[in-house]
């Protein structure tokens, strides 16, 4: 018999996983700094998984080792993800451990393709936005369609958490309670709300929108990529950018330009926290840097014709420049600093923010469109902006005895979210495990009021579109700093409270690390603006549900 000349692949799969076993993997960031400082944190949730595990009978193989030149045992990377699942059999159980924030994209492909249960599961704790990186993944495992389970536990030895995982151990699956979303339809909603909403959408169909995107897929939060066949049928597009040509337009902006930002915000009362040393302080250097990048973010945005932008700062730009952020939160206001055009004979935008979604998330992207124009319409500050979902506890006191939530951007909201506008904002350096090159963020704590809070997600190939009431509380100065130091006091704070939902409710429910907020100045205006809004959406073609009281 003739020998082949070919060279066929030998891929022999991995041993299956007995009924006892369980591997487990824990996908981290890319920036290492980020992935050692926050390790201790991975490392007692996978000790404590273990244990409970154990507990059951189970026994936990960590999928990956521990790196001594790296010095943490997260996945960094696409590639590392997919060869560690190439060892993994495809029907074997399978734990994501999440204490820290991560980059989904690192294990996607190796879940995409998995057939064994998924269990992610993540400690309820503000010190570093594991939380946040759970729901990420869960919402971009949710687009993808891929079935998996999760859950969530300050120590993992409560019922809620023991109940759950036996759950999962003998049913493949989780059962949560969402009882309280319940989907909407235009014929419930109030007539005259009803035909804003539907007159809006059609404006938007006609007079279409384009969101300007600087580059997307930012910290690989597949979830909050819109696929182009969905969102232009409402009438909106986008216009790829490029953070380079960023960089290369904040070259072409004055120093006496971005003096002049400075100072309109010296003049409003924002406190800048500078100092020395650029590593690690907040330096003037940086801060008009980040003026300059306003201007030309604004210049590039009218010369486009967007009607919101998305800035990706991440692998590239945080290389290059000091943080977007603060310059996202001035974006998000109507009162702002003024940017002229080149020639100085136009002001762009004028009496109008410039919707922005952090971190290109262009699921927050198309709310804030949405916020934009039905805000505007009923004659509302537009103001909005997103979140994280950060994390919460009970507080009983001071009038309240309820769930109250931490709502946190890292970065900055706009000003007239914070409790006396400018006069209460302070500008910050951003952490250097993060932001090597430093830049402000311009935080504060949000005022109390009443807000609408939501989220636009896709699932099954369709959009979908979760909101509800919520309001903005004040709680005292000790029990403010305590949460701030327990999560990033760097980054502004919104002491949330969401009538009818559970904290474990939202958990189960949210597809996303991200949810956009807007103030309203009643109980009253609120529900017109939920009906307006959802029957603008639901006119757009997304299925809308209403969460809560």
């Amino acid at each position: 018999m003739n020998k082949s000349p070919y060279r066929f692949p030998s891929l022999p799969e991995p041993e299956p996983a007995k009924p006892n076993e369980v591997f487990l993997v824990a996908n981290g960031d890319l920036r290492q700094s980020a992935n050692q400082v926050c390790w201790p944190a991975q490392s007692k949730l996978e000790d404590q998984i273990g244990t409970a595990l154990a507990r059951q009978g189970i026994t936990v193989w960590r999928a990956h080792p521990y790196d001594l030149n790296l010095k943490h045992g997260l996945i960094w990377n696409q590639r590392m993800g997919m060869d560690i699942f190439m060892d993994i059999h495809p029907d074997a159980r399978v734990v994501v451990a999440e204490a820290v924030w991560q980059y989904s994209h690192h294990i996607l492909p190796g879940l995409r393709s998995h057939r064994g249960s998924i269990l992610t599961v993540a400690n309820w704790s503000g010190q570093w936005p594991g939380l946040v990186g759970l729901l990420n993944l869960n919402g971009s495992l949710s687009k993808a369609g891929v079935p998996y389970s999760t859950i969530w536990s300050e120590d993992l030895t409560d019922e809620f958490f023991l109940n759950s995982l036996q759950q999962w151990l003998k049913e493949g699956c989780i059962n949560h309670d969402m009882s309280h979303v319940r989907e909407l339809t235009l014929e419930e909603l109030p007539e005259e709300e009803a035909e804003l909403g539907r007159a809006l959408a059609r404006q938007l169909r006609r007079q279409k929108a384009i969101l300007g995107v600087f580059d997307e897929g930012c910290m690989g939060m597949y979830n909050a990529i819109i696929d182009d066949e969905l969102l232009n049928p409402m009438g909106v597009y986008k216009e790829r950018l490029s953070q380079s040509a960023l960089v290369a337009a904040m070259r072409k902006v004055a120093d006496e330009d971005a003096q002049a930002v400075r100072h309109w915000l010296d003049r409003r009362g924002v406190t800048f926290y500078t100092g020395p040393n650029p590593e690690t302080d907040l330096t003037d250097n940086q801060i008009l840097e980040q003026c300059k990048m306003y201007i030309a973010a604004v210049r590039m945005a009218h010369e486009f014709g967007c009607d919101a932008i998305g800035i990706q700062y991440q692998q590239g730009l945080k290389d290059m420049t000091p943080t977007s952020d603060l310059v996202e939160g001035l974006l998000n206001n109507v009162e702002r600093p003024p940017v002229r055009n080149a020639t100085g004979a136009q002001e762009l935008y004028a009496g109008r923010p410039v919707p922005h979604f952090n971190e290109v998330d262009e699921c927050a992207g198309l709310d804030a469109l949405v916020t934009n124009r039905v805000w505007t319409a009923m004659g509302l500050d537009p103001a909005t902006t997103l979140h994280d979902l950060r994390w919460g506890e009970w507080y009983k006191g001071d009038g309240i005895d309820d769930f109250v939530w931490v709502f946190m951007i890292s970065g900055a909201v706009p000003a007239s979210h914070l409790i006396d506008c400018y006069k209460g904002a302070s500008c910050k350096r951003q952490p250097p495990m993060y932001f090597p090159l430093g830049g402000a963020t311009l935080t504060g704590i949000s005022k109390p009021g009443e807000i609408i809070w939501s989220r636009i997600f896709i699932e099954d190939n369709t959009l979908h579109a979760d909101f509800g009431r919520g309001k903005a509380v004040s709680l005292p100065h000790q029990e403010t700093e305590r949460r701030w130091q327990a999560t990033t006091p760097q980054w502004p704070i919104m002491h949330a409270i969401l009538p009818g939902i559970t904290r474990d409710q939202m958990m189960a429910r949210h597809k996303a690390n991200h949810l956009n907020v807007a103030y309203a100045p009643s109980v009253e205006v609120a529900e017109k603006a939920l009906a307006v809004k959802a029957a603008m959406l639901a006119e757009l073609g997304i299925r809308v549900y209403r969460c809560g009281q």
